[in-house]
């Protein structure tokens, strides 16, 4: 099992204008991740538009991630579902596929209690025997995990870590307490503005959106943390506040794809419901990109 540590991409899924997934697109992308320095890959999480891609497109882009990152970069294939079954599944295949970890989001949409999530990922990790990371993102699926239900996940062996996107100093430092009573649970932040917080408070990296556009800079600043280097990490954080709250203008993935797409990393494609980025924040983003050296 390849270490999962520092800055991890939330890999979007480029399309080609006829709204098919481009994998031309995608095998560039991988591969400049690896040169730019990046600690690990999500392939298909809500950045990817796991929502709208078939069950048979979201487990070709796992496979062509894997195939593509010849086992230089970690793969960490989204396999979260609000069905428990539909989760098992994901995640059996995914681990057919070659991914090196699974990332599980709460499901969505039905509001389990928190009884109901523990025995959801106590059934997903029973079935599969593949590293797994918890992934709490209550502003989008309506369901919190809290600390007390990932304490009792923790100590399942092949639960390895959470995805934490709420945004709370006293909820991380919850889970690092937690992270340090089980040794081989880790936390990564889901929040690019607040990451940095997360890393001075002990966690092992993000799960990044900016990563996309500024993959080298994260992986850096996570590398600076980890050095202990706080001044110079908290410097090179700050550059990028204003992009931080610029990838969140609208829903996720919209600016960032928007912005991929100026960079003429992908096309400007992205698939309803979503729709592209509203012109009214173009000129600003513009400026900000240009202002950063990144376009």
């Amino acid at each position: 099992m390849q270490v999962l540590k520092g800055s991890l991409v939330a890999l979007v899924t480029p399309f080609h204008e006829s709204g098919e997934v481009d994998y031309d697109s995608l095998e560039s992308l991988v591969q400049w991740h690896i040169d730019e320095g990046t600690n690990g890959i999500v392939s298909v999480g809500t950045t990817g538009e796991s929502a709208t891609l078939s069950i048979e497109e979201h487990l070709e882009v796992i496979k062509k991630t894997v195939e593509y990152a010849s086992g230089k970069i970690p793969i960490i294939a989204g396999t979260g579902a609000n069905s428990t079954q539909e989760a098992v599944d994901l995640t059996r295949e995914s681990q057919v596929l070659g991914a090196d970890y699974s990332l599980l989001v709460t499901p969505y949409y039905n509001k389990p209690t928190q009884a109901g999530l523990i025995k959801h990922y106590e059934k997903i990790a029973s079935e599969i025997d593949m590293p797994q990371i918890l992934y709490n993102v209550p502003t989008r699926t309506a369901c919190d995990l809290i600390p007390a239900s990932v304490d009792v996940l923790a100590k399942i062996p092949n639960i390895v870590g959470i995805k934490e996107a709420v945004d709370e100093t006293k909820r991380i430092n919850e889970l690092i307490e937690i992270s340090k009573k089980h040794e081989t649970f880790s936390i990564y932040s889901g929040d690019d503005p607040t990451f940095y917080n997360s890393l001075t408070l002990g966690s092992s990296g993000v799960i990044s959106v900016a990563a996309n556009i500024i993959p080298r800079s994260i992986s850096k600043i996570c590398e600076l943390a980890f050095d202990e280097d706080w001044s110079n990490a908290k410097d090179l954080n700050y550059v990028y506040k204003e992009l931080y709250e610029m990838l969140f203008v609208q829903s996720n993935p919209i600016p960032v794809k928007w912005m991929m797409y100026k960079k003429k990393l992908i096309s400007d494609i992205i698939r309803l419901p979503l729709t592209t980025l509203d012109e009214k924040y173009h000129e600003d983003i513009l400026s900000e990109m240009l202002k950063l050296g990144i376009l």
